[in-house]
Formats: structure tokens, sequence, C-alpha cells
């Protein structure tokens, strides 16, 4: 058992959540931050029985004096940053907010890291979406920047931020470039989400119609608790390097649709409607990842692909409808 100390922003989501619960098996002390912990309902830590074992405090990352300040009481032998706006909808109607909670965030630990000249190893959540388009070939480490969003813009001016620190100061400093990755515990603002929802409430005829917008985009689909094993493993290294995490393989939205309804017994089509204000003003149509140099550094690999996750999230869905 390791006894080390992690210090999470961001723990409230997804990813923060089963990063602590990892962490937590390994004998790891966790300190969690939120914006404000007493307006915070924790229901990810709380769905996954762990909201008891985490040290939880609020602080804003925007905010460099708090951000600071936790810094340098909890004095973490790890931080990772999993905060900010996370939906790439939202950001096209909240650009400055996006910008800020990520760029801004990104930048108040590193200097607050580089003024205490912490040894703290420290992981960034960069993100796929800086790829843009990937133009029907795997993205990998050495793949352009091609932004298409203003949460890709931001996630990109941050992932740079990272990398100059480390090259500037020689900080122990990773990114981990994730593509989408899903669990029972994504909120409900993202389009997987709404499709498993929708598709398990009208097998129950709770609902009639599930509406979407653009179906022929692709996506390199994961599952969360594997993602963040990686984040683990990127700060047990010698050396401090960014890594591509996916699949490897893309599936259209379409496809993801067919597979949810088929679990359920149903023909997709006779239930899904098209709304052409669910389509944005910028959109990615194909986004695939390569995650070689994942497997051969850190020893990395998924284990669950699409058809399996879909499988797990239409019966948790569905255990939870039935039981509310």
């Amino acid at each position: 058992m390791i006894n080390k100390i992690a210090l999470i922003f961001g723990i409230s989501g997804q990813d923060g959540a089963y990063l602590s619960k990892l962490l937590l098996s390994k004998g790891y002390s966790i300190y969690g931050v939120s914006r404000d912990i007493l307006d915070c309902e924790f229901l990810s830590l709380k769905k996954l029985n762990i909201f008891d074992q985490v040290n939880l405090h609020s602080a804003s990352l925007t905010n460099f004096n708090e951000t600071f300040e936790i810094i340098n009481k909890i004095n973490p032998s790890e931080i990772y940053n999993l905060s900010g706006q996370s939906s790439v909808g939202l950001s096209f109607s909240h650009p400055v907010e996006t910008f800020e909670s990520i760029t801004l965030g990104v930048t108040n630990i590193l200097e607050s890291l580089r003024m205490l000249k912490s040894s703290s190893r420290f992981y960034n959540a960069s993100s796929s979406e800086c790829f843009g388009d990937t133009n029907y070939m795997p993205a990998n480490e050495l793949t352009s920047f091609r932004p298409k969003s203003p949460y890709a813009v931001a996630k990109a001016a941050a992932h740079w931020q990272v990398l100059n620190y480390r090259e500037g100061y020689g900080m122990f400093a990773c990114s981990g470039i994730l593509f989408n990755h899903e669990s029972p515990l994504r909120p409900s603002k993202f389009v997987t989400s709404k499709v498993i929802s929708t598709a398990v409430k009208i097998s129950l005829g709770v609902e009639k119609s599930l509406f979407l917008g653009d179906l022929s985009i692709y996506r390199d689909w994961g599952w969360a608790p594997d993602y963040v094993e990686a984040m683990w493993l990127m700060l047990q290294q010698q050396k401090p390097d960014d890594y591509v995490i996916a699949t490897g393989k893309s599936y259209t939205l379409e496809d993801f649709v067919r597979m949810t309804f088929l679990e359920l017994n149903l023909d997709w089509k006779n239930f899904v409607a098209f709304n052409s204000e669910l389509f944005r003003p910028s959109e990615i149509k194909y986004s695939c990842g390569d995650a070689t140099k994942a497997k051969l550094k850190l020893g990395w690999n998924t284990v669950n692909t699409l058809p399996e996750i879909i499988k797990l999230l239409v019966k948790y869905e569905k255990t939870k409808q039935l039981s509310e």
C-alpha cells in the first residue's frame, strides 16, 4: 500500500470520483477541492460509497490566493486537475467562463507550485477536443492541434502552459489527452447520457421520442474507470510526459444509438427524431486516438470496448429507473 497524499481539483465530477476510488484502493489520503463544498451534493462520490473517505475543501481555481493556500496547506505528493467547465456544447454559449475556468485554473496551480518550490507531481486533464477533426486518422502525441470550440481552444492553451512550465522550470507536470470516456456517473448534459437515459425510458413506456442532432459524427468512446488508471500511471513514471488515452476505434453517434436501442430490443429508427437546434456552430466530424505510447511506456490498456460499455450503461440505467 502507498502512503501518499493526493489533491484533486474537480473531485465532484465523474473522473474525480473514479480517481478517488482508485487512489483510496492504493492507500492514498485524498483531499478534494470544489468551489463550494456546502453547495455541492457530491453525488458521484456518494454513488461510489467513498464520500466519507475523502477530505473536502472549498477553493476556486480562478482565485490565485485560494489555490496557493490550499496547495501550501496540504503539501500533496500528487495533484490532479480535473476541474473547469467541461461541456463542449455549453462552451459556445459561455466562452469567457469556459476559457477562464480552464486556462486560469491551470496557470494558478503551476504558478503556485513554482513559487512554493514544490516537488508535487502534477497531472492536468487535457482533451482530445484539442485535435479537432483527425481526418479519419488516429491522433497521437505528435498530431497538430486544430481546436474547433471555445472549450477546445481553452484546453489547448492549458496544455501548452503545462508544457512550458515543465520545460522552463523542470516541473513534473503531465497532460493526459483523453478521448471520450463514459460511465454511469456521466452528467446528463452529455449526449451519451441523454441517449442511454431516454432509450431506457422509451423501453419502459415513459418517453416516446429521442431528439438528437448530427448522428454522423465519429467518436472514440472509452470507459472512465479504465482512463483514470492512466492518469495515475503518468505520475508514477521517472520522467514527466504527455500521453494520448483512447481505445483506437471510432464509432458514429448513430452506431451508439443503434447499439443502445438494440440492447433494449428496439429499432432506433422508430423513436429517434432530429432537432436542428442541437447542431453546434462548429462540429468535429471524426475523432480517434492512438494510445500506442501509453501502452508501451505506461503499460496501460483499455479494458472495455463500446459494445461492452453500452451493455453496462443500459443495465445500470434500467436498474436505476426501475428502482425510482
